[in-house]
């Protein structure tokens, strides 16, 4: 039998720096990564933790993402760090800069609109940027430089800036079998078996082998 790829090897690729399996090397604890989710970036993968911004310990936000994504170059995530009053009349942080208005933001606080999460089987295109409170549901296509200010549902294509739906991948019924599946969260091994049966259409097939599992 075939072995598969080692979820726990930073660079998968035999002498390539330029793609990771990121949960070893995002180092913060506010960022948490699932196995086979790799990013592959231009430069240097440090880039990654890089583009997480406004990732301020003193904020109870963090960046989840699920197994078996693809993450593009440049991708940005935008946590709550970097918010402003925006129903106040003006929006300018003056607290930050102390020398008499730190008592700016007294009995005050800025908005907080929670955690990004990424569900498992994403691809997000080069450039995307995700802001503050998103989630993108299992299987869905983020397109290349777009701007996720919305959730997505599960198995949505979203492109544009803000981005919009396009399409979905499948029909409502196979998507609800797909969430079911959940093929992500099969042992290794399994999906080692069944490698080429993930890269086709047969839903139904896939269905099968969920059912031989839960049997066994």
């Amino acid at each position: 039998m075939k072995q598969a790829p080692n979820c726990n090897e930073p660079f998968p690729l035999q002498g390539y720096n330029k793609l990771c399996f990121l949960k070893n090397v995002v180092k913060n604890p506010k960022i948490e990564i699932g196995d086979f989710t790799y990013y592959d970036d231009h430069d240097d993968v440090a880039n990654f933790e890089k583009n997480v911004r406004y990732n301020f310990d003193f904020i109870d936000d963090k960046l989840i993402i699920g197994k078996f994504c693809s993450i593009a170059s440049g991708v940005q995530f935008l946590l709550n760090g970097g918010n402003h009053l925006i129903q106040a009349i003006s929006s300018f942080p003056f607290a930050i800069f102390g020398h008499g208005w730190e008592n700016a933001m007294q009995d005050k606080a800025y908005p907080v609109r929670g955690s990004i999460t990424v569900g498992s089987d994403v691809w997000i295109g080069h450039e995307a940027v995700i802001l503050p409170g998103v989630t993108i549901g299992d299987g869905c296509i983020i397109g290349a430089q777009s701007v996720v200010t919305k959730s997505v549902e599960p198995y949505t294509i979203v492109g544009g800036n803000p981005a919009k739906p396009i399409k979905k991948r499948f029909n409502e019924e196979e998507i609800e079998t797909l969430l079911k599946i959940e093929w992500w969260n099969w042992p290794v091994d399994v999906i080692t078996q069944n490698i080429q049966l993930l890269t086709s259409k047969d839903i139904k097939a896939l269905m099968q082998v969920h059912q031989q599992l839960k049997s066994a």
